[in-house]
């Protein structure tokens, strides 16, 4: 039996092995500067010039405010580095890994909780996430947490507890667009509490917990909208911004739905074993999400779910509670990846469920663990008195078993990411590394020289000039036109390049070699 001080230095193992994986070499792994991120980057220097922090930045299709005024503090203390942007993921990263520890324990047990965190910290899937400055990451925080205060509340019936995952469940709006859709994993997991506790408990019992969750769930709702209110005004007021992106990319584009619905749900279904995302920039291309050893165990998990959902439901009379919250937050999570036409399997846009399929690892995990060391005590057993040794033997046996079996997950994963992926010729590319030498090279020529970039690439115009640019700009702080007059730097866009419009001193370079 392991003491409470033991697992909290167990716990703090894992934090620090998050870490490891998510700051180590953080300001050349990834390299480059992917324009989406700087683009983050520069409505963060905006902010920090204007004061304006929004709750919605308009540019690159939209993007929700919270995690990009988080990262204009760390610009802010660091400046125009494309390090700054991505520590804010790590740190997000390596909260959701003790996040998921609080809750996978209050969910099952700590070792569970322990294992769950340890598969989502050493993940390459993760860890690939927590390295770059997408704002998705920030939404299984949110998530994390909401869910681990809402469980404490109706475990406790404390009302803070439901106060604290109103006001998460608010924030996770201000994240990733996929957040939208967890509020129905609550609803679920609240009409199965409901059920539970109105069959299992006697008529005062089920009476004053009803009451005392009325009131929790009152709070909570109130601090969520309370927070929700200047995104839900923003969105009134600016109605097109709402759905953005989703329109351009949901299966209701394509020819035939019924058709690429089903293709779409068979191949995310399948990313986390067999084929995964083909971009580097998202994944080792192609690859399944989970090495094959951590695959194995979350379905063992995932099965293992639908059978406790199932039993409990035919003995009880409900369904399990806890089970019911996992499945749904895995499938209403995939939803966003299913209902596109972009990109499938899509690694970004399923990060919303890394903490469960992490957790449906853990639980196979500790089923194996259990099996290991029953296997062990009951072999050649014959005499009640040795049952002690036995087990202790057993308990000893399977716990040097996990460690060495996590060890080298946690071997292979570093191996994937920090070399194999890291060092592989196809990320540079896809990260825009030819666009930070490109701003390299622009902030040590001469302010005399007049510079120009010409935009020959297509993307989305952010200030008529194609968000390409947008790298650039971010190097070279010229993200407004003060600036670049400044600067003496200016982009064109192709058609409004002439070359026979500047003089010879000019210093003249497209932004893709042509």
């Amino acid at each position: 039996m392991v003491k409470r001080n033991n697992r909290w230095l167990l716990v703090l193992l894992v934090l620090v092995i998050a870490g490891f994986f998510r700051f180590y070499r953080i300001a050349s792994i990834p390299p480059g500067l992917y324009p989406d991120e700087a683009m983050n980057g520069n409505n963060a220097l905006e902010a920090i010039a204007t004061g304006n922090y929004k709750v919605f930045y308009p540019e690159n299709n939209g993007r929700e405010g919270l995690f990009i005024n988080i990262q204009a503090q760390s610009v802010k203390i660091f400046g125009n580095e494309p390090w700054a942007l991505r520590i804010v993921s790590g740190i997000f990263g390596v909260l959701t890994v003790l996040g998921t520890y609080f809750l996978a324990s209050k969910l099952f047990n700590w070792q569970i909780g322990l294992f769950s965190s340890f598969f989502l910290a050493t993940s390459f899937w993760h860890t690939l996430f927590s390295r770059i400055g997408f704002r998705a990451i920030s939404a299984p925080f949110f998530m994390v947490w909401g869910l681990y205060f809402l469980w404490r509340g109706l475990s406790s019936s404390k009302l803070w507890n439901f106060g604290v995952s109103g006001i998460l469940f608010g924030l996770g709006f201000y994240t990733y667009i996929s957040f939208r859709a967890m509020p129905l994993v609550v609803i679920l997991a609240l009409l199965s509490y409901w059920a539970t506790i109105k069959k299992d408990f006697s008529h005062e019992k089920y009476i004053h917990t009803r009451n005392q969750i009325i009131k929790g769930l009152a709070l909570l709702l109130i601090l969520f909208i309370f927070i929700f209110l200047p995104l839900g005004y923003y969105f009134y007021a600016n109605p097109g911004d709402f759905l953005g992106r989703t329109t351009q990319v949901s299966i209701f584009t394509s020819d035939d739905a019924v058709k690429t619905l089903t293709t779409n749900t068979i191949r995310t279904l399948g990313m986390f074993n067999f084929i995964g995302d083909y971009n580097w920039r998202h994944n080792f291309s192609g690859a399944p999400e989970l090495i094959w050893p951590v695959g194995i165990l979350f379905i063992f998990g995932f099965f293992r779910s639908w059978i406790k959902l199932f039993k409990n439901w035919k003995k009880q009379g409900h369904p399990s509670t806890t089970q019911i919250l996992l499945l749904s937050w895995f499938f209403v999570g995939l939803l966003p990846v299913i209902l596109s036409v972009e990109g499938i399997p899509h690694a970004l846009r399923a990060i919303m469920v890394a903490p469960v399929v992490f957790i449906f690892a853990g639980e196979g995990l500790w089923w194996l663990y259990d099996m290991l060391k029953d296997w062990y005590v009951k072999r050649d057993f014959h005499e009640i008195n040795i049952y002690k040794r036995k087990y202790s033997e057993g308990t000893f046996v399977a716990t040097l078993a996990m460690v060495i079996f996590m060890a080298a997950c946690m071997i292979i994963e570093y191996d994937r990411y920090f070399y194999q992926w890291a060092l592989n010729s196809n990320v540079p590319p896809n990260y825009s590394q030819n666009y930070v030498d490109l701003g390299n090279l622009l902030n040590i020529l001469p302010q005399s020289i007049k510079k120009y970039v010409v935009v020959n690439a297509n993307g989305t115009l952010v200030n008529d000039i194609p968000m390409p640019a947008q790298t650039i700009m971010f190097i070279t702080d010229t993200w407004t036109l003060q600036k670049q007059k400044a600067k003496n730097l200016y982009y064109l866009t192709e058609e409004r390049f002439d070359q026979k419009k500047y003089d010879e001193d000019s210093f003249v370079i497209p932004l893709e070699p042509e």
